[in-house]
């Protein structure tokens, strides 16, 4: 309710990174799964869980559950420990999950800085459609912006989509392409980054660089504070109101200092994003 109404988000990515998915067991993502599916319905448009898991068997369980409670897609990141080499063991695994949910919209989440996974995305998807027919698209989730466009160049006329994942580099992606994002800010400046799709959407290139510019200096100046999962659920938490709790080890909550530094960073943020506003209203 707090992402709908005050954010405007309308689209959740359940069990990845900023959830800790991977921190939890099988039975605790399966429960937050269903609560979401529960909760989102009437509300959201679409509420993709990630079924990823290092075995294959898991995975393949968390995409016969989520199809089953009726998610709006599934997403699979590549797993990290026994890694894949090239792109046929890694379309193999895909592929495995994936038909585990027949009739259920798949997405590869591509995230190499923590799979370690880098294959590359233009390669991954030649040919895809006929492995894996019900491939919708990719969270893309690296800086690597070549590879999107030729991504995106190369498969425009399939309809994929294509959801960017690095936050401060959105617009960039944007005028490559991507048609949508997920990400951890935007569960706390959602209501701003929607903003800066309405000024990219309008033409109006210099008041989204704005939007972006300061995302990027809020989260230039959290990462030099040490910014994590741990720090981003304290950021949700003082900025919604609502306890998001302690990360799961081995993560470790963020420090009170680290709290006081990023609200006050982020206060002077909102303030600046609010100015813009008004300017743009006055504006039209």
């Amino acid at each position: 309710d707090y992402l709908v109404s005050k954010q405007n988000v309308k689209n959740i990515f359940v069990n990845g990174t900023t959830g800790e998915g991977l921190a939890l067991s099988i039975q605790e993502r399966k429960q937050l799964a269903e609560e979401w599916v529960r909760q989102g319905k009437d509300k959201l448009d679409h509420v993709i869980i990630h079924v990823g898991a290092l075995s294959l068997p898991g995975s393949q369980e968390l995409a016969r559950h989520a199809a089953a409670i009726g998610a709006s897609g599934i997403a699979v990141i590549a797993p990290f420990f026994f890694k894949p080499t090239s792109k046929d063991e890694l379309l193999a695994f895909l592929r495995e999950v994936a038909s585990e949910a027949p009739a259920v919209p798949f997405y590869y989440y591509h995230i190499p800085p923590l799979t370690g996974v880098k294959i590359r995305v233009e390669e991954l998807l030649d040919g895809i459609k006929e492995q894996i027919p019900t491939f919708q698209g990719v969270k893309f989730s690296d800086t690597d912006l070549l590879d999107l466009a030729q991504c995106i160049n190369k498969n425009g006329g399939e309809e994929f989509v294509f959801l960017y994942g690095v936050d401060e580099q959105l617009l960039s992606a944007l005028a490559i392409g991507a048609n949508g994002a997920v990400g951890s800010t935007y569960n706390y400046l959602g209501q701003k980054t929607n903003m800066m799709l309405q000024a990219f959407a309008q033409h109006d290139l210099a008041l989204a660089r704005k939007y972006q510019f300061l995302t990027g200096e809020f989260l230039n100046f959290v990462i030099k504070l040490g910014f994590g999962v741990a720090q981003t659920k304290a950021v949700m938490t003082f900025v919604s109101g609502i306890p998001m709790g302690p990360p799961r080890l081995p993560l470790v909550k963020a420090s009170e200092e680290f709290i006081a530094k990023a609200k006050a960073k982020l206060d002077s943020i909102v303030c600046k994003t609010e100015q813009h506003s008004n300017i743009r209203l006055a504006v039209l």
